[in-house]
């Protein structure tokens, strides 16, 4: 897994925080001083930090679990579409609605009905119904994807969370903590990082840092699904292996069974000749 270099999370404005007045106590450790009324974020310690997450992250992706990323604030949402829908996890960019971790349940009742709305319009129910009905039921159908985003693939909650701004998605974080979900997240200066159980201190405001940040985190996705891939193939490899082993041990065992002599019994009487 390649490491970020310092100058690139200089370059992409990570280490710029809040003013001093807005700090979070609990990012003390995290802070490497001020400049002009702002807190300036350790580097050294957002590498690490990185670094961690980036490797608890691969492991989830290598294990087949999914992720869910959260960042509906306007810097982060559409890095966060563009780049996390290669890979197929799900993510929430637009509204995080009460209870969709908590409430998984009532979720999911939503999303079928998502469901028999796009089958009507396959079977042909759709064009049945009046100009009226149908136009409420589209609407009905835009507003439902527009708050559930990807997650109405998700059939089960997900393994882990990655935040962006742990202060605008709050409810979405208590609702991790509460399920006892993992999360990673992004944490600034006006942040309290022991909320979260992978937090990565970086400016979540800047489009460059946001980028960096999700870049990284996807790059170890990434790369957990293709071991997980190259541990499938092998594991398919040998039990072919160990499959035609076993077909050829048994062909050797027919002909074999075939070929063994057969000795006449010692009280046989001898062939009578010919007179």
């Amino acid at each position: 897994m390649a490491r970020l270099e310092f100058q690139q999370l200089l370059d992409a404005g990570v280490h710029f925080g809040h003013l001093r007045r807005k700090w979070n106590p609990n990012m003390a450790p995290y802070i490497f001083g001020e400049k002009k009324g702002i807190h300036i974020i350790d580097l050294n310690k957002t590498s690490v930090k990185l670094e961690e997450a980036a490797a608890a992250m691969k492991n989830i992706a290598r294990s087949g679990k999914k992720v869910l990323f959260v960042a509906t604030k306007k810097q982060a949402k559409d890095i966060v579409t563009n780049k996390v829908k290669e890979t197929g996890m799900p993510y929430v960019t637009e509204r995080w609605s009460g209870g969709m971790l908590t409430n998984f349940g009532t979720i999911r009742r939503t999303i079928k009905k998502m469901a028999t709305i796009d089958r009507m319009k396959i079977d042909g129910t759709f064009e049945n119904m009046s100009k009226r009905e149908r136009l409420q039921v589209s609407r009905q159908r835009e507003k439902m994807e527009k708050n559930l985003g990807s997650i109405a693939d998700l059939t089960r909650l997900p393994s882990a969370l990655f935040v962006v701004d742990i202060v605008k998605e709050h409810i979405a974080v208590a609702e991790a903590r509460k399920l006892n979900i993992p999360t990673f997240a992004m944490v600034d200066t006006n942040s309290d990082p022991t909320l979260v159980d992978f937090p990565i201190p970086a400016n979540d405001d800047a489009t460059k840092s946001i980028e960096l940040i999700v870049d990284t985190m996807i790059a170890a996705i990434n790369e957990g699904m293709e071991e997980r891939k190259n541990d499938k193939t092998a594991v398919d490899e040998g039990a072919e292996e160990a499959e035609g082993a076993e077909s050829a041990d048994e062909v050797t065992a027919v002909v074999a069974e075939a070929t063994v002599p057969v000795d006449a019994p010692a009280d046989a009487p001898a062939a009578e000749e010919n007179a």
